[in-house]
Formats: C-alpha cells, structure tokens, sequence
C-alpha cells in the first residue's frame, strides 16, 4: 500500500512539471513562468498522500506464555517449575488456581446403534459455565470416538455453549442378552489444561434427555454423568499432571416383548415338539425318532442364527443357556428312544411308560432353571 501511494506522489511531481514545461513555453517572454503554482500544489499533494498513509500493522498484543514456556530446565531434560504448583510436570501451571467449571449435556438422539460393534451416533448440547473467565483456550474432545460436527452457539468468558455430533463407541454387556440394558458412553476431555487450571464438575440439575430423545429399538432407561481425573502415566519424567474428564452415561434397555418372541419362543417350541415325541408308541419308532434329531439340527441353526447377531464374548449370555437348557431336553427324549433300541423287546413298554413321564418332568425343570439363569 505505500509504495502505491508513492508511484501516485511521483506521477503527480511529473504531471505537474509537464504542466509547468507546457505553461513555460505557451507564456510570452518577459512574465513569469506559472510553474510555481502547479510544483507548489503538487508538493503538497504528495506530501498529504505520504502523510495519510497509516503507521505501519503495530504488533498484536502479546499473549499469555504456555505454561511449558515458563518452565525451566537448568541442567537439560524435561523442563520443571521450581515453585507455584504442586506437580512438576512442565504444563502444570505455576500461578493461579483451579477454576470450577460446571458441565451439563442434553442429549437429543442416540442412532445406528450396533449391539455387535458398540458402535452408536449422538447429538447432543454441551455448556460450560464458570463464576470468573475461563482460559482463552478450552478444547474438550472426545476419547471413545469422534466428533463429526460442532457448532458453536456461544462463546463468552463464562459461559460457552456448543452442538455436537459424532460416532461413538462402547462395548457392549450381554450377560443378560436378550433382556439386556446397554450403559453408552460419551467421554470428553481436556488435555489442554490441568485440574490444576480447570476443574469440571458435574451439573447433575441439567444433565438430561431431550423432550423429543429417540433411541430406535431401545427404551430409554437413565442417564447421568460424573468428573473424572486421571493421568496419562509416564510419557516422560515428571509426567505427574492430572487432566479432567467428563463421562455421560446412556442406559438403553431392550424391549422385552421383542426379546420374548425373537429368543425363547422359538427355544420353547423346539422342546415342546420333543415332548410331543416322548407319547409316539413304540410301534411308531421311525416317528418318535423324527422328534429327536430334526428338533436338535433346528436348535443349532437356530442357536447360530442368534449368535452372528453378537460379537464374540468370553462368558455366556441368557440366550446361551436357554439354548443349553434345549439342548439338554433334546438330549434327554433321544437317550429314551436310543434306549428303546438297545434293550431287549420285552422292556420296551416299561421304557415308553417310564420315558413318556420322567423326560417331560425333566424337561420342564430344566427349561425352567435355563430360563431364570
């Protein structure tokens, strides 16, 4: 921009000495030159321009130095602070004090939720609000997942409030699959400043759902959120700074009368069409037998349709021992029709009378311990 202003005050000089060359030789000799005049408004046109130009950008205000910054290291290593906090880590802060910030969420939708991944995505408001003005930087970013979108809807000293939405992740617990209840987390945290600068506390009185919270398939059952401070261990030495975390915590229970039709129904009919088998006359062995060992090809398939719905698990779920408790039924009515073959033709009725009574008692009880397993 200046040297514009230049090559604007040097093209007026030379159009006003043009001028005054032309003037000189239009005026009849003897009177004096008019040169002056043009020379004496163009200096000062040129002058004026110089003089307007604004002072050069001036430096922006000097900010705060980082607490890394004020640390020392006589002797190299890891920078420390000699005084002012109680942890040695350089971005501890040396000054100051903790400030209080209370956090609050409202969730407005849990969606795509995967039982087989933990996989889920959340939208979701956050506020912060604090007594006195936060640090200038404060960047909350989430350890389970990813934030896809945040928009910021306030940014004052005291009070910041954003809307976020991201994918997630939680592993599932399905030891009373398929009458579970799903606990989804959401955790935030800020590794930019220590507790020792910021303190997030819970604001139990506005953590909640939305009026309008959709879950699809589940029914909401709570939410609640706690503060947290941990340390990230020892990167380096004197890596002793605690950082806070804030944890939201979603419990989506699965809706029951779904679960009764999709698991035991199916479990439950499979056995019954066993017991069924166990009044076929021994004279219609080739009939008994079909309610043997087609009912237990149907209740695997049936058993491994249910577990590719489910990731892989170390213990086993309600459904795995409702399948056990038919599998045990199963196994029950084709050791009485087995036993038909192996004894001697005389005992075969003693066997179908026997059979037709203790394999449905037995059944029945052990149906019943697998159902409340």
């Amino acid at each position: 921009m200046l040297a514009t202003h230049l090559v604007f005050g040097a093209l007026a000089l030379g159009l006003g000495a043009q001028t005054c060359s032309r003037r000189a030789e239009a005026t009849p000799a003897g009177e004096p030159p008019p040169s002056a005049l043009p020379l004496a408004s163009a200096l000062p046109l040129a002058s004026g321009l110089l003089a307007a130009q604004p002072p050069p950008h001036a430096s922006a205000e000097p900010q705060a130095p980082e607490p890394v910054d004020l640390a020392i290291a006589p002797q190299g290593g890891v920078p420390y602070h000699p005084s002012g906090t109680p942890f040695r880590s350089p971005f501890a802060s040396p000054q100051g004090k903790a400030l209080p910030v209370k956090v609050a969420v409202m969730v407005n939708s849990v969606d795509e939720y995967s039982i087989t991944t933990g996989k889920f995505t959340a939208d979701f408001y956050l506020s912060l609000t604090s007594t006195e003005p936060m640090p200038p930087r404060v960047d909350l970013h989430c350890t389970n997942g990813t934030l896809d979108q945040e928009v910021v809807l306030a940014n004052r000293p005291t009070f910041k409030l954003y809307r976020m939405q991201g994918t997630f992740k939680s592993p599932p617990d399905l030891r009373k699959y398929p009458f579970d209840t799903q606990e989804l987390k959401i955790i935030l945290e800020d590794d930019s400043q220590g507790t020792d600068q910021l303190r997030l506390v819970v604001d139990h009185d506005r953590t909640t759902l939305a009026r309008g919270f959709r879950a699809v398939g589940w029914r909401a059952q709570y939410i609640e959120a706690r503060s947290l401070s941990f340390t990230y261990g020892e990167r380096f030495e004197n890596d002793d700074l605690y950082y806070g975390r804030y944890i939201v915590r979603i419990g989506l229970e699965r809706f029951a009368a779904g679960s009764i039709f999709k698991v035991y129904v199916p479990a439950l009919v499979i056995v019954l069409i066993s017991i069924l088998g166990m009044w076929v006359p021994p004279d219609e062995m080739e009939v008994r037998s079909n309610t043997g060992a087609p009912m237990l090809a149907a209740a695997v398939l049936f058993h491994y349709s249910l577990m590719q719905e489910l990731p892989a698990t170390s213990y086993l779920t309600r459904a795995d021992k409702l399948m056990l408790g038919v599998y045990v039924a199963l196994l029950l009515g084709m050791i009485s029709t087995w036993l038909m073959f192996l004894v001697k033709q005389r005992h075969v009725d003693r066997i179908f009378r026997v059979a037709r009574v203790v394999v449905p008692l037995l059944s029945v009880v052990t149906m019943a311990v697998a159902c409340l397993l």
